[in-house]
């Protein structure tokens, strides 16, 4: 690749920031659009569910395969290639006339997106051969990453206040256009010089094995273990998994080599960003529906009060080098994931009149630390990988970011549907039809209740917020064990390496560049 000057380099990361943000950005600018997408479609609680979460499992199932492929066929002619397909799958979305429609236009989203991701983070790698370069530059790809995906629900908020809810779709193609011509003209081609073989049959089984594990983790906590599906579903997704590790060890050109994963930053780092988004994506999706549904606020109204979280991510993000350089990958890692189990913690104390200045400080806390963890864990992976799979090594590290997603809408979006359908007192004399509907899920009850006759309608809508804050309590709680056991686990892996500076700091410093390398992370 040619050298390229200061000016190409920075326009160049213009781009995959535009880029990295659509993507984190459609993660999260359904949430808000949950409520009028229940009173148009008329989706069933599971299906409201997939509606959710099935962009993020697609896009996990295939980021590692897509990150391959991209060292194979070049980074530039994928990033552009799925940027298109982004468009086309935004339209079918936008105008879907039924849940099952929306639930396969959020699936090709998935496809599309997952062609994007690891290209991004593998072009920057080429983009920036300077250590200290390459270092502000992840912090500006993670502050854009995080902060798309907080920026999710204002965006929504500002669209649904004057249009329907498709419109959050429609958002997306100018951007593409323009990342389509951008991209074309600003950024290099770079890929693996000797890629090898593209295996089919690791495609295959790592897709069966992430799906099937995630599918059985979502029905499980919604519906319990009673359901033959679930436990095989398990199964043969865990067996999908363990052969395709197998297969990895023995091919000459693995899709994915495992053996990175012998690296402890690479392992921490990539453990720390899948609990981390379990915690917060879950959160996202029940708050988004608690500040309509249960507070009573508009679309806009909402987005803006989660934007403390946006705010949060950025300066985060911006900030990780410096917090890595003065306290070492360690401490920050740790206490940036403990500190997301406070703020995430404080929602089992919610209730549905809790003063909205304890909910923003939340949304600030968690946002800032999440910002850290996302781009010291995505620098980790990159300077633990060899530049030539860059893309394979940055697609693990996006689907952690996506696994965890879809793993934080499945897990606490069932727990508090789970805890929402066995609290809920329906009055006596409502019709059994409504009371099933009502059961469903909270917005099904407030639809439910409006057609009521006062007398049935308001004491069903009074049980029905009170149950869903319930399973919400119970879900904050949950995620922040999740991330407190992260914290623990990040401090053990990073533990008696031998350089202070780890992360973006010791990229700056040209210390971890090797993957062979084993830093010391802190004393």
């Amino acid at each position: 690749m040619n050298i390229l000057t200061a000016r190409q380099r920075w326009t160049g990361l213009a781009v995959l920031v535009l880029a990295v943000t659509v993507v984190a950005l459609d993660a999260t600018v359904l949430s808000l659009a949950i409520p009028s997408i229940s009173e148009t479609l008329r989706p069933s609680g599971t299906q409201l569910l997939w509606i959710g979460d099935s962009y993020s499992f697609v896009l996990a199932g295939l980021l590692v395969s897509m990150g391959a492929l991209s060292d194979r066929i070049g980074r530039k002619k994928l990033l552009l290639a799925g940027s298109a397909a982004f468009g086309a799958a935004s339209l079918l979305a936008a105008y879907a006339p039924s849940p099952g429609w929306l639930i396969l236009a959020r699936a090709l989203l998935g496809v599309a997106g997952a062609t994007i991701m690891p290209s991004t983070l593998s072009l920057i790698r080429s983009l920036f051969p300077d250590d200290r370069e390459r270092a502000t530059a992840i912090g500006i790809w993670g502050a854009a990453a995080t902060a798309g995906a907080a920026l999710g629900p204002v965006v929504g908020g500002v669209l649904l206040e004057h249009f329907w809810w498709g419109s959050v779709f429609l958002l997306n193609i100018p951007v593409l256009i323009l990342l389509l011509v951008s991209g074309a003209w600003l950024l290099p081609e770079s890929k693996d010089p000797k890629p090898g073989h593209w295996d089919v049959l690791s495609v295959l089984l790592s897709m069966a094995g992430v799906i099937g594990v995630v599918y059985a983790v979502k029905e499980a906590a919604a519906h319990g273990l009673d359901r033959w599906d679930v436990p095989t579903a398990f199964v043969l997704g865990a067996a999908a998994l363990f052969v395709f590790v197998r297969r990895q060890l023995r091919l000459e050109t693995p899709l994915l080599d495992v053996r990175l994963f012998r690296d402890r930053r690479f392992t921490a780092a990539v453990s720390a960003s899948l609990i981390s988004l379990v915690g917060l994506s879950g959160v996202i999706f029940v708050v988004s529906q608690y500040l309509q549904l249960v507070r009573g606020y508009q679309p806009l109204q909402a987005g803006l009060a989660e934007l403390p979280a946006f705010a949060g991510s950025v300066v985060g993000g911006l900030l990780t080098a410096l917090i890595a350089r003065r306290f070492g990958a360690r401490k920050a890692l740790t206490a940036c994931l403990l500190a997301m189990g406070l703020g995430v913690g404080v929602l089992g104390w919610l209730a549905q009149d809790t003063a909205y200045l304890l909910l923003a400080a939340s949304f600030l806390l968690v946002g800032t630390a999440e910002g850290v963890v996302y781009t010291l864990g995505a620098d980790l992976v990159l300077s633990a990988a060899p530049a030539d799979k860059a893309g394979a090594a940055s697609a693990v590290s996006e689907t952690a970011y996506e696994l965890g997603t879809a793993l934080g809408i499945a897990l606490v979006g069932s727990v508090v549907g789970s805890i929402y359908a066995s609290g809920l007192s329906v009055p006596a004399g409502t019709d059994p039809a409504a009371a099933a509907r009502a059961g469903e899920s909270l917005g099904a009850a407030v639809e439910t209740a409006q057609g009521l006759p006062p007398g049935l309608g308001r004491p069903l809508l009074a049980s029905a917020r009170e149950a869903f804050v319930d399973g919400m309590n119970n879900a904050g709680l949950l995620a922040a064990v999740l991330l407190v056991g992260a914290a623990v686990m990040a401090w053990w892996l990073l533990r008696g390496l031998s350089d202070p500076k780890a992360g973006p700091a010791a990229v700056a410093d040209g210390v971890v560049d090797a993957p062979t390398a084993q830093p010391k992370v802190d004393a």
